[in-house]
């Protein structure tokens, strides 16, 4: 029973907050789910969360369904606010980079910029290409637009070299990006740089293409509010 109120507050705060949503971003940042935007994903989020958080507070149980039902609302009206937020951001970022490759993915939560090896660095080179400075320059000044954030910087590499080779050279050159980032006015404390190395591979390393696709750096954007 508890399941059944939590599902019909959580579908009611979509119901609610869903027709508020911009129209115009329906479909813009979308993981899957036809016709949904993500303001509208994010209050249905919120609301379930809220719900199930509001049900668990309640510390006499005698007002349990209210105290869901607020929670839903609460939950709703901040997940549709978030995923409001984060269509914008995308669809900004997309419009503001002037390179093909460079892939922006709203996860919903958060957004992912990844940026191939080829447009950013040399071989073996940790430092930015000209062109590609351009781009992050843009990436930073959406990062001023849309301050609440943190910003993860993730370097990546194929298998090609011994494994410690890779992790310094992918830690080296999120650490130039991030540099780049905080040059343009990304506050540093939003900011951090990790290498990975070979372990987190998108594609197989056993052909050029695949380790193509494996040497990026990712710009994670995570909303703090």
């Amino acid at each position: 029973m508890k399941l059944r109120t939590t599902t019909i507050l959580a579908a009611s705060g979509l119901m609610i907050l869903g027709a508020c949503a911009d129209p115009s971003m329906t479909g813009t940042g979308m993981s899957g789910t036809t016709g949904m935007s993500r303001t509208q994903q994010g209050a249905l989020a919120g609301a379930a969360a809220g719900a199930i958080y509001g049900a668990t507070r309640d510390s006499d149980r005698n007002n349990e369904g209210r105290d869901a039902a607020r929670g839903a609302i609460v939950g709703g009206i901040a997940g549709a606010i978030a995923g409001n937020i984060l269509d914008r951001q995308a669809a900004a970022l997309q419009q503001s980079i002037s390179n093909p490759n460079v892939q922006i993915v709203n996860h919903g939560s958060y957004l992912q910029v990844v940026m191939p090896e080829g447009i950013l660095f040399a071989t073996n080179s940790a430092a930015v290409s000209g062109p590609a400075q351009s781009d992050l320059y843009a990436v930073a000044r959406n990062l001023n637009q849309y301050p609440n954030s943190r910003v993860e910087v993730i370097g990546h590499t194929d298998n090609t070299g011994s494994a410690a080779y890779n992790l310094d050279l992918s830690q080296r050159r999120a650490q130039s990006v991030a540099g780049i980032l905080a040059a343009a006015g990304v506050s540093q404390g939003r900011l951090s740089a990790t290498g990975r190395g070979l372990t987190q591979p998108v594609a197989s390393n056993a052909t050029e293409a695949g380790r193509a696709q494996n040497r990026r750096v990712e710009i994670i954007i995570r909303p703090t509010q």
